[in-house]
């Protein structure tokens, strides 16, 4: 009998999610926003997203051996609600809950996620859940999905899970062993969101704009080490500042963030607006520069020596998805390979708690290759959804679709691409995603004004061959998933311009062919028509709104923005007045 495992994520917090592990291969994962059409999907449950992992693998519900969930009872013996209870000391009604009730959390997450269950048909009677701890699932989504044979350091860094922020370990023949963990409000991603909020974004989504901004900012500028500090191996969050709760939270409008007024008497007033301005720039690159400070002294502190032994680090959790970060990791002496799990933040918790399960029932996990595990749509799929939509969209079939889009980008226009099974994780990877040509001037520009409408110092990304990398980024490390930022060769800064930062970084996807044959065969004719093998690549959506899923869904933002090219497998949509490009 095969070994059936359904992971399930979020129904009390952010990014609920399904993944589907048989006998240790994924056979699918998907996030519940992409369906919803619901941005992080907040407070919902892993539906939809558990419902196309049973129909993508044809299996009923009796078929599942056991759900896992991220998310786990704490013993009151441990420390951890000790430590929440005396350091929220000023709101004592959550400090107490945290004693007496500090497990309901976990009660209602677990029920709901049963009631979720009962509605895609399980019978109550025999499910059997598993719960996984948080951080623990960070951990095995990072090492069981590495592919490391040998000794693993394992980092897990984000808000908070159950209690804990943050956790070192290491791995070794399947098994995780726990060396150290903080507790909220000791969250060092936890300081960057609310950080993030004082610089007038969004928790979740500004994290990745923060670290955009910084590299036009000076962060000499500003100290910002009185905010948190790691001394005789303690992370301690100075929680005057951030990291708050109740009472002491500054409010406007009727909205309470995670810094506390002192924060402002300090820094000056929230910011408002798109605009990289002073001293806010200068802000963003003292927080930045401070979490990476911190970041690498704890690895120093807790790892290091694992590392000196094995050179091998697996990373989770939203902070790992902090590319500036790891390509300080990177860099280090000690680290000869650094595997950041693609989905690091909470949707990536069901595939880590179902690998955790499957590998402490004796079936060991494959190495995650690929994202490619949501739903996919066919040629008649596509033409179907083209009948059926209000705009009644002119479509053609194209024969050899990869040269004639390649022609489509060099003559200066984005195209919305929509091939194959869509990606797990917030990275688009060539499987939804809005391409442009990078030797052309302007195209980034083009993309902001037809569709992303985002702030233009934040950087777009190139997806490149695998035999385009070694001369283009000047390290020999694996970088399937735009995890990792790379310094660009001077030639290609020229080359390929749309696609380098600020601060002289890309961040960048080497994709091997296997993978996704008919994105790297448009990069391959790119490479013939321009003589660089490299796409601009940003995920296909609106600001604002969840990637796209379906085919009807890639219709209705193509005709909510300015884009004019639609390819979807084979069939190309062109808006109508458009050049057409006859075919050949």
């Amino acid at each position: 009998m095969a070994l059936t495992i359904l992971g399930l994520s979020g129904a009390l917090s952010h990014d609920p999610s399904a993944a589907l592990y048989i006998d240790g291969k994924l056979v699918a994962a998907a996030e519940e926003e992409r369906f919803v059409r619901d941005k992080h999907a907040k407070n919902r449950m892993p539906y939809e997203s558990a419902k196309f992992c049973l129909e993508q693998a044809g299996i009923k519900p009796s078929d599942v051996d056991v759900v896992a969930i991220p998310f786990a009872p704490i013993s009151l013996f441990g420390k951890a609600r000790w430590h929440y209870a005396k350091r929220y000391w000023y709101a004592p009604d959550r400090a107490l809950d945290a004693i007496l009730m500090g497990n309901r959390r976990y009660k209602r997450y677990r029920n709901k996620i049963v009631w979720c269950l009962e509605q895609l048909g399980f019978d109550p009677k025999k499910i059997k859940i598993e719960p996984v701890e948080h951080h623990l699932a960070h951990a095995s989504s990072a090492y069981h999905c590495s592919g490391f044979k040998e000794k693993t350091a394992i980092l897990g860094i984000d808000g908070k899970g159950e209690y804990a922020t943050t956790f070192f370990g290491y791995g070794e023949n399947g098994k995780i062993h726990k060396i150290k963990e903080f507790f909220d409000p000791d969250s060092l991603g936890g300081l960057y969101g609310a950080i993030t909020e004082f610089l007038g974004f969004e928790m979740l989504d500004g994290e990745f704009k923060v670290m955009g901004m910084a590299p036009y900012g000076d962060a000499s500028k500003y100290d910002f080490s009185r905010l948190a500090s790691f001394e005789n191996g303690e992370l301690v969050i100075n929680t005057d500042y951030a990291n708050v709760i109740g009472l002491r939270r500054y409010k406007e409008k009727g909205k309470g963030f995670y810094f506390s007024p002192k924060l402002i008497e300090w820094l000056g007033p929230k910011r408002e607006g798109d605009i990289a301005d002073e001293p806010y720039i200068h802000y963003a690159a003292s927080m930045q520069a401070l979490f990476e400070k911190l970041a690498l002294q704890m690895i120093d502190y807790y790892l290091g020596d694992v590392l000196k032994e094995t050179g091998k680090l697996a990373f989770a959790g939203g902070c790992a998805l902090n590319v500036k970060l790891n390509q300080k990791i990177i860099a280090r002496d000690d680290i000869t390979e650094l595997f950041v799990q693609p989905a690091s933040g909470d949707a990536g918790t069901a595939v880590g708690a179902a690998a955790y399960v499957s590998h402490a029932r004796g079936v060991p996990v494959e190495k995650m290759e690929h994202v490619y595990l949501g739903p996919s749509y066919s040629n008649e799929d596509v033409i179907a959804a083209c009948a059926r939509h209000e705009s009644k969209p002119t479509w053609r079939k194209l024969d050899n679709m990869p040269e004639q889009i390649a022609k489509i980008m060099v003559d200066g226009n984005p195209v919305a691409w929509f091939q194959g099974r869509m990606e797990f994780g917030p990275r688009a990877l060539g499987g939804r995603s809005i391409i442009g040509c990078p030797s052309v001037a302007g195209v980034a520009d083009r993309i902001n004004h037809q569709i992303k409408f985002r702030e233009r110092w934040r950087p777009f990304c190139p997806s490149m061959l695998d035999t385009v990398a070694p001369q283009m980024i000047k390290i020999d490390h694996p970088a399937p998933f735009m995890t990792f930022t790379f310094e660009v060769a001077e030639e290609w800064k020229t080359r390929v311009p749309e696609v380098v930062h600020e601060d002289g970084t890309s961040r960048a996807q080497v994709l091997k062919r296997e993978y996704n044959p008919r994105y790297y065969d448009m990069m391959k004719a790119l490479e013939n028509l321009t003589g660089n093998g490299v796409s601009l690549n940003t995920s296909l959506n609106r600001r604002g709104e969840p990637m796209i899923c379906s085919p009807t869904d890639a219709l209705n933002m193509f005709f909510g923005s300015d884009l004019e090219y639609l390819i979807m497998e084979d069939i190309l949509v062109v808006k109508e007045g458009v050049k057409g490009y006859e075919l050949d």
